[in-house]
């Protein structure tokens, strides 16, 4: 699989909260090389379907990741052309200064937020944080002009141009959770290699930013005998303590907590140690903000678990990863679904 030029394209595509539709579309042609069937539900979820080797005999097994991302609507256009926004899912006011954005009006507007040059702030103003009703879109056209092609509730997205690092690593806007996109494909590529029993239903999510929505739809759906989320948890930077954080390129981490099934999560861990996958613990007692939350509660309840790529700099256009992390999740998922119904199950009751 070329991760490079796929993450590139996820992750520079728009498809934002609400507006995930074209993207849903794009991402079903990716999911079309290795399922048996695609499907795109009224929600836009992205659905794919590979069939186990057991017929009708297998358990139905979910594995979920969010397509969607953070961005901005327009909120107003003032007399001088001037646009002001609200944000859509987890937006920090603070990192949109200087920012290049893309206004997806009647056409693209390309744009910047500006910032106040450092010598015309007050004191005041130096120690206050940035306020996201403060800032403004400027397209470099008249407010005449704007309103030709920009309407009040137009989207806007984060202009960016995606970089490879050294060491493995890669960095954009989006990688929460086109990683986890990525991280399906993965899976399915390996499962083409491997015997698996179980029907397995891939289904990359909409609407995770604003509320598990996507999840939640598809979760009640399928009705899955068991579920798998994959989503991402903040990797380790300066400042930040530890026990919140996971070292990129160290492999996934695990969650554990009582969101997650406990004897299936134990099975996922057993198993990467006898593979030798690297992995970490991701020690989640409450909510762990992630579509795992949803999941677990749908129709019945479904055994649910949860594995998380390690993203530095979440919510920002500088997201970074390692490469291997989601080639490690991707292996370890795909190995935990081809074992048997015996293999997995054995000492869960």
């Amino acid at each position: 699989m070329d991760y490079i030029n796929i993450l590139k394209d996820l992750s520079t595509y728009p498809g934002v909260s609400g507006q995930e539709d074209k993207l849903s579309g794009y991402i079903a042609k990716l999911f079309e090389k290795y399922c048996d069937s695609v499907e795109i539900d009224e929600f836009y979820n992205v659905i794919g379907i590979k069939k186990g080797i057991g017929g009708s005999g297998g358990r139905r097994i979910m594995v979920t990741a969010h397509l969607d991302e953070i961005g901005l609507m327009v909120k107003s256009i003032d007399e001088k052309g001037f646009i002001t926004v609200s944000n859509i899912g987890g937006v920090d006011s603070k990192v949109l200064l200087a920012q290049e954005v893309v206004i997806h009006g009647k056409k693209e507007i390309y744009g910047i937020i500006g910032a106040k040059p450092p010598h015309l702030l007050t004191p005041e103003e130096i120690k206050k944080a940035v306020k996201m009703e403060d800032l403004v879109i400027d397209t470099g056209l008249s407010a005449e002009e704007v309103r030709k092609y920009v309407s009040v509730g137009d989207i806007v997205t984060f202009k960016v141009e995606p970089l490879v690092l050294q060491n493995n690593r890669f960095s954009s806007k989006s990688l929460d959770n086109r990683a986890g996109v990525v991280a399906l494909l993965d899976i399915m590529e390996n499962l083409t290699l491997l015997n698996h029993k179980d029907d397995v239903w891939f289904v990359a999510t909409v609407q995770e930013e604003v509320g598990l929505r996507g999840a939640n739809i598809a979760a009640y759906n399928i009705s899955p005998d068991l579920a798998i989320v994959i989503d991402v948890c903040h990797g380790q930077i300066p400042g930040t303590p530890k026990e919140s954080v996971f070292p990129v390129g160290k492999g996934p981490a695990v969650a554990v907590g009582p969101n997650l099934h406990r004897k299936y999560t134990k099975k996922m861990i057993e198993l990467a140690k006898e593979e030798n996958i690297p992995y970490q613990i991701d020690v989640e007692p409450g909510d762990t903000g992630t579509e795992a939350w949803a999941v677990q509660v749908s129709r019945e309840g479904i055994p649910t678990l949860l594995v998380s790529i390690p993203l530095k700099y979440m919510h920002t256009v500088i997201e970074t990863l390692s490469i291997d992390d989601i080639k490690n999740t991707g292996r370890l998922i795909a190995r935990f679904i081809s074992m048997t119904g015996n293999e997995m199950e054995e000492g869960l009751c």
